[in-house]
């Protein structure tokens, strides 16, 4: 991503799942502020629309994108809305993309790696060619420059032209020390996109970020996997010259290697890491790279719609989801469809049912102010409809009231609590517990806040940019078996067995939501200090 900020104090994140509890039944009316019933009908016919296999899975730059966005605008438009984008329902959104030749290697000192197994290399750059040839080889920890937590592995190093090797997640997991950083919880400075950041700002050649199963929360497989294929980016009027020339990961063993060819023990450096006086270590020796890309550029869409204000119409609140998912996959047994039902055919399906119920209750009693239901392209490939979305193109961010983001619903039957994502960040957080009490539910916090999941949605996008921020996501956490055979695989089908509870009640909690912020006059504001909370007060000076 293009922009470039210090993500701080950030005890967010997000567990992929968690046990389920005690159920309770669709009919358990929560206590809205409208008599407007959400239709499940409705809600179940747009889910099976968008992922039938006529839809191809969804896929940016595909004949299923064309059916996505004109399916979505279309259901919009019999609304009555308007469209955000100049009077469109379009919003373009163009985009690079960039698949990274594979027939590289990796030369570290007299050492040699090959790309896929030992390593992966990718940039953001619109630059068909980077070199590496010569670049000294650097270990700098954690690769973080936090001052808030008097912490900077930079302090008496300048990496400018060199190759850094960090270590992934922050020191926080490592101890489980919850007076280091957050203890368990993943901060941003954790976050493999910081890393990358961070190593930009310091003027570093290219970064490679170790590779641990435990503190990464996923395998080698994912690394190879998302790294070594096409992937999408936003491009700046510099080309994303100010980002990270190579964007790097390394397994284990070859840092194992690396750091033996210097006559130094892996596991020993890693350790000394973890204090806040740590010292880069110098690994003599020189690091040589080619990383051609094929480039293109093609333009794909976010779909938006406005439903105007009747007192305050310049301010927003916007409600979101991600339209896209992986598209169709040719495999050695035929071309396999990734259809997405849950993710996120179920926040797509929502977002227009939300729609459909707010425009009624307006029609009743107009809202103060607008509100914009947006979905978003690209997420699955690094959030970038919504990044395009926060560039204030449409509206200023400073105009944002807050956003409500959906992935991925609770397609079975409902549950007597809410997931809350972060603690003690915003006063969104407050709405919530209000309107789950309202509802005779109660709030249960993220379980896996060391997966750092936060930081993978669209919302987080807005909350950059200072917008407070909820992510509804629901996505295994009622059905365990979702994570392990369906999520992010073909499997990930609509079916005619699922009672649609959850997503019914999680309808009628955003609604009520949404509609108290359209009426209150009211500015959610961050808690806790951080970088998004600084960035909103640059926006009320």
């Amino acid at each position: 991503m293009t922009t470039h900020l210090k993500y701080a104090s950030l005890a967010l994140a997000i567990g992929l799942f968690g046990c389920s509890e005690q159920s309770t039944t669709s009919t358990d009316k929560p206590n809205a502020e409208s008599n407007e019933a959400v239709n499940i009908a409705n809600v179940r016919s747009h889910i099976k629309t968008l992922a039938s296999d006529e839809f191809l899975g969804r896929g940016p730059l595909t004949e299923g994108e064309t059916l996505t966005i004109n399916y979505l605008a279309d259901e919009y438009k019999k609304l009555g809305l308007s469209g955000s984008f100049n009077g469109e329902f379009l919003q373009p959104v163009t985009m690079a993309k960039l698949t990274p030749d594979q027939n590289m290697s990796l030369q570290v000192g007299d050492l040699s790696f090959n790309a896929g197994s030992d390593f992966t290399a990718r940039t953001q750059q619109i630059n068909p060619e980077i070199n590496i040839d010569g670049s000294d080889v650097v270990f700098v920890g954690y690769g973080i420059n936090a001052p808030e937590y008097n912490w900077d592995d930079f302090a008496d190093i300048d990496v400018k032209d060199k190759t850094i090797i960090v270590l992934v997640n922050d020191p926080g997991f490592a101890t489980q020390d919850d007076a280091l950083f957050t203890g368990n919880a993943m901060t941003y400075y954790g976050r493999w996109t910081y890393k990358y950041e961070e190593g930009a700002r310091q003027g570093a050649k290219a970064v490679f970020i170790v590779h641990e199963t435990a503190p990464a929360a996923y395998p080698w497989g994912v690394v190879e996997s998302s790294n070594t294929g096409s992937k999408y980016t936003l491009i700046d009027q510099d080309k994303n010259a100010s980002d990270i020339p190579v964007m790097g990961w390394i397994d284990e063993q070859a840092a194992n290697e690396i750091f033996a060819q210097a006559g130094l023990d892996y596991q020993t450096e890693k350790a000394n890491a973890l204090k806040a006086d740590f010292k880069p270590v110098d690994l003599k020796a020189k690091a040589a790279l080619t990383l051609k890309s094929d480039i293109s550029q093609a333009q794909s869409h976010n779909v938006v719609a406005t439903l105007k204000g009747s007192e305050t119409p310049d301010e927003y609140i916007v409600i979101g989801a991600h339209w896209d998912h992986f598209g169709t996959k040719q495999t050695d047994d035929g071309v396999k469809i990734y259809n997405g039902a849950v993710d996120n055919a179920s926040g797509s399906a929502a977002t227009v049912e939300i729609a459909r119920i707010l425009t009624e209750m307006h029609k009743k009693k107009p809202f103060k102010r607008s509100i914009i239901f947006a979905n978003f392209t690209a997420e699955e490939t690094g959030l970038i409809g919504s990044e395009q979305f926060a560039t204030g193109e449409i509206v200023p961010t400073k105009q944002m009231v807050a956003l409500l983001n959906i992935d991925g619903m609770n397609v079975l039957d409902g549950v007597d609590y809410i997931l809350q994502y972060g603690k003690g960040m915003s006063e969104m957080e407050d709405y919530l517990a209000d309107a789950a009490k309202a509802q005779g539910r109660h709030v249960k916090m993220d379980p896996r806040p060391q997966n750092g999941l936060f930081f993978r949605s669209d919302h987080f996008s807005l909350a950059k940019q200072g917008v407070p921020s909820l992510l509804f996501m629901s996505l295994g956490d009622t059905d365990p078996d979702y994570i392990a055979h369906k999520y992010h695989k073909e499997a990930d089908d609509y079916s005619a067995d699922w009672s649609m509870g959850g997503v019914e009640q999680d309808i009628e909690l955003i609604v009520d939501i949404a509609a108290k912020l359209a009426d209150n006059g009211d500015w959610p504001k961050w808690k806790a200090e951080s970088d998004f909370k600084a960035r909103r007060l640059q926006d009320t000076q």
